[in-house]
């Protein structure tokens, strides 16, 4: 289960590779899959059933290090690390197999020290963006395609209705990197 993805990125290239996997988030998914999107609170989908697998991309707005400035001790902020937190703990405590994914973040004062870094670049997409895993018993991500031509592209977005989407969005070469090399940890085919 991918919780807070609503892109279906992750859960289209496991699929591609006839794993059961399913997006989940409040939101409809924008992927070709609605089928395998399960509309709801990821608290709920981790209940849901017993996973092999939970990769969790909760909201960064209020949790990125680039947000001190506008929600340093705001009430978003303590709501933010509080569903970052919970949902890590909720996956951790059901599941073997659980990686948290955020930008720079004031997350490891919570959950703990990250486990990984990656970049955008180590995928074949000429971009930084530095992100940070938390792992529990997934090996770390090995860099596939590195590439030249590394700009702030996500950085430099200019405003828009749908900006904060559009940021938060996996890019395919990372996708299809955690579908190849985390896809042996599911266990239930379809």
């Amino acid at each position: 289960m991918i919780g807070f993805e609503e892109s279906q990125a992750i859960t289209t290239e496991l699929r591609k590779r006839g794993f059961s996997a399913f997006s989940c988030d409040i939101e409809d998914c924008s992927g070709d899959m609605p089928e395998y999107h399960l509309k709801m609170d990821i608290f709920q989908a981790i209940a849901l059933r017993k996973w092999d697998m939970i990769i969790l991309h909760p909201s960064c707005t209020y949790t990125a290090l680039c947000g001190n400035r506008w929600y340093w001790n705001s009430q978003d902020r303590k709501d933010g690390i509080q569903l970052c937190k919970s949902a890590w703990d909720s996956a951790c405590n059901v599941c073997e197999h659980v990686m948290l994914e955020q930008p720079k973040t004031i997350m490891q004062r919570y959950i703990g020290k990250r486990s990984q870094t990656i970049q955008p670049w180590q995928f074949g997409h000429g971009e930084t963006k530095e992100t940070w895993f938390w792992l529990k018993n997934l090996p770390k991500l090995e860099p596939t395609n590195i590439v030249e031509g590394r700009e702030p592209r996500i950085w430099k977005m200019p405003p828009s209705k749908d900006r904060q989407k559009l940021r938060s969005k996996t890019y395919p070469g990372i996708a299809k990197a955690i579908a190849c090399q985390w896809g042996k940890y599911i266990i239930e085919n379809e």
